[in-house]
């Protein structure tokens, strides 16, 4: 039998090994790579081809809602699992959107994560318990008084990058050769995203960041 072939994307050392050897003690489970931000993720992806991705969210670099856009762009047929410590409803509508067909809060994960990884390994759907319910709350509601109307200002995902990488403490000449693309190009994306947010400041965009988890709250500037 084929075993499911998993990658495991955490920007925290301790936290991939302790998974790596919850997955690898299954017989029917082989982790493919480790990841430590959302691009190693996306480029491990391309090169390993895994069923499921293990998804954290909050990581420097680029975090993991842009790197599960990014990796259902090019694979589609990869399952993304978020695992992370974010459980408010944005977080969770947000990563839907990108594409991740499961969700788990890593309070309650020890339990679930062996049987959501199976289970999104077949194309269903998997919850922690709680966000289960939350979902189920939010789907009657929207039954009951219909479509929320879309949301504006939604930034693209090249947006999403550099603000991140503005909260993150880099200049426009750091974030360009990060994503390997003009200065120009990098203030231009940066003063969209604020059009879209009317935030003009770094300070205010670094706010945003933090409460929608494209950084972690406390995480030291990259200098």
């Amino acid at each position: 039998m084929k075993k499911i072939a998993v990658l495991l994307v955490d920007d925290h050392a301790v936290v991939r090994q302790g998974l790596r050897a919850l997955l690898e003690a299954e017989g029917d489970i082989a982790v493919v790579g480790e990841a430590e931000n959302g691009r190693e993720a996306v480029s491990l992806a391309r090169k390993t081809l895994p069923d499921v991705v293990v998804m954290d969210v909050a990581m420097p670099g680029l975090n993991g809602l842009e790197a599960t856009r990014q990796i259902m762009k090019g694979l589609p047929s990869t399952k993304v699992l978020v695992l992370t410590s974010y459980g408010d409803d944005d977080y969770v509508s947000q990563l839907m959107e990108a594409g991740a067909i499961g969700y788990l809060v890593k309070q309650t994960a020890a339990d679930d994560l062996l049987k959501a990884i199976r289970e999104v390994k077949g194309g269903h759907t998997f919850f922690s318990p709680v966000i289960g319910r939350r979902l189920r709350q939010q789907s009657r509601t929207v039954f009951i008084v219909g479509e929320p109307s879309p949301k504006s200002g939604k930034l693209t995902s090249r947006e999403a990058e550099v603000l991140q990488l503005v909260a993150e403490g880099l200049a426009n000449k750091q974030i360009a050769a990060e994503l390997a693309i003009s200065i120009k190009t990098v203030e231009k994306h940066r003063q969209q995203a604020m059009n879209k947010l009317n935030i003009h400041d770094i300070a205010g965009l670094t706010r945003y960041a933090v409460s929608k988890g494209l950084v972690e709250r406390g995480a030291p500037a990259r200098i």
